[in-house]
């Protein structure tokens, strides 16, 4: 790929061969992105809050809610053929410049703090090996957490069409284990055990039916986080229709291996076993069944995951920013590119958003579940306006044919929508005061490039949008001062 594949001046630098990235390498992208640290540890994060009925109920709504997303990627890279970088690029056109920076923002954020996540949660599996690396947040596993985030800064250095072929590799290894431990946990499978306090209403701590799903949901959103991978890198891919196919077989690929792992998990340890097992939770299922080298297999796969899942979503975080530069939604040095093309100085950035974030989990002991919460919540923002904008085009009619069928869409769109939105509510306040307080500083790089670009900087419901992120923000902070709400 080379900068005038954006149609901007820029000066002409040497570039290495053609960057563009096949459907085998669109769908590793995705599945790579879904499948990281979450699925290794689905039994007891689901379990921890939720009885069997209650995953069954989160399952099917996410399962509906993400694929009226799917759809909604799916139609928006076909009928928005010019609109590269999915997520922000269709809240920006659909939306204006603010609420298309915010979902930049957004989806950066959630995609820098799931890399620290993925840190913590590789050291906190090789703690199995050596109890040095604790739960992942000891010095030693920071440090070890560090050497491997620069090692991966390096390799995407290298190319991106190099880092993806890796990553395709990585992707391929590492489902490998996931499918072993669903045959075994079939074949293990007690149907009285999973049938047991089915309700989960015999554990008063779970709480009512409704307390249970909604328990399940941030859970549910992380594991799916990436499905719109193919989109991100549509400027990169080599035919555009292979954005859509790579979108479909990633969703239903991850739908199956995560339904499939968390619920045999309940037919080999009841709920509260479940919820007491150390992450990530499916070695401790597999060793009940096979013995000690079951946690063994599962640990190494974990470690395996979750390099391969911080490289891609290494290759995500730094993209966005990037292509958001490009056309003035985010300041100009994002944009920046090495012969490669590679956007280096965001990848820099970001990596040191990173690290920094590592030397917090240090003092802050912060989890791995607090880490992917926040995660989850951040990325909403994007979600939500990608449906509200494929609604708003299925509604307006515009780049449909006359007599065109629209309904499907438009459903498709304000289902995605509205399931962002319950998403929202099942966050709770302490993820989305996080959420505040890491959006809030975005106002002053929005200004930077409006200023750069020598456009109005607001306009009126902008400006208020933007002095109540910074009243939320500021309420946050002052709330976590007190002690009222924490996150980390």
């Amino acid at each position: 790929m080379t900068t005038a594949d954006f149609n901007i001046p820029v000066p002409k630098v040497a570039t290495a061969a053609p960057t563009k990235l096949r459907l085998g390498s669109l769908t590793a992208l995705v599945i790579g992105s879904m499948v990281g640290s979450g699925v290794f540890s689905l039994p007891q994060n689901m379990a921890a809050g939720a009885g069997p009925l209650a995953i069954l109920i989160g399952w099917a709504i996410t399962a509906v809610g993400m694929l009226a997303l799917v759809f909604v990627y799916q139609s928006l890279a076909t009928r928005k053929p010019e609109l590269d970088a999915g997520p922000y690029a269709y809240a920006k056109a659909g939306f204006g410049p603010f609420i298309g920076f915010n979902s930049a923002w957004g989806y950066w954020i959630s995609a820098w703090v799931g890399n620290v996540s993925y840190a913590v949660i590789v050291f906190s599996a090789l703690s199995y090996f050596f109890p040095a690396f604790g739960d992942g947040n000891t010095w030693q596993a920071v440090l070890g957490a560090s050497i491997l985030l620069w090692l991966i800064h390096m390799l995407v250095l290298a190319g991106i069409r190099q880092a993806a072929i890796i990553n395709l590799i990585v992707t391929v290894a590492k489902i490998a284990p996931i499918v072993l431990f669903v045959g075994v946990v079939a074949v293990a499978f007690k149907l009285q055990v999973w049938s047991l306090d089915f309700t989960g209403l015999g554990n008063a701590s779970l709480g009512s039916i409704t307390a249970q799903v909604k328990s399940t949901m941030l859970v549910t959103l992380w594991v799916f986080i990436g499905i719109e991978g193919a989109s991100v890198f549509s400027g990169r891919a080599e035919r555009r229709k292979d954005i859509a196919t790579a979108t479909v077989l990633g969703f239903f690929t991850c739908l199956a291996l995560y339904a499939l792992v968390s619920l045999l998990s309940l037919g080999i340890l009841n709920q509260p076993e479940l919820a007491a097992l150390k992450n990530p939770s499916m070695a401790g299922v597999l060793e009940v069944i096979v013995g000690p080298w079951g946690a063994i297999l599962i640990n190494i796969a974990l470690v395996v995951s979750v390099i391969g899942a911080f490289l891609s979503w290494t290759l995500l975080a730094a993209e966005i920013p990037h292509v958001a530069a490009k056309d003035g939604t985010m300041p100009k040095f994002f944009g920046r590119e090495s012969d490669r093309g590679v956007p280096s100085i965001s990848l820099l950035i970001t990596n040191l958003l990173v690290q920094a974030f590592l030397v917090i989990t240090l003092f802050a002991q912060s989890t791995y579940q607090a880490l992917f919460y926040i995660a989850s919540a951040a990325i909403l923002v994007p979600y939500i306006f990608s449906g509200a904008y494929a609604a708003k085009l299925a509604l307006m009619g515009e780049s449909y044919a006359s007599g065109e069928q629209r309904v499907g869409p438009l459903f498709a769109g304000l289902l995605a929508t509205v399931y962002g939105l319950w998403l929202v509510y099942a966050a709770g306040p302490a993820y989305l005061f996080m959420c505040a307080i890491l959006y809030a500083p975005g106002i002053i790089f929005y200004i930077w490039a409006r200023r750069e670009t020598n456009q109005r900087v607001f306009h009126p419901v902008e400006a208020a949008l933007a002095a109540a992120l910074v009243a939320v923000a500021l309420l946050a902070v002052y709330e976590m001062w007190t002690g009222a709400v924490s996150a980390l």
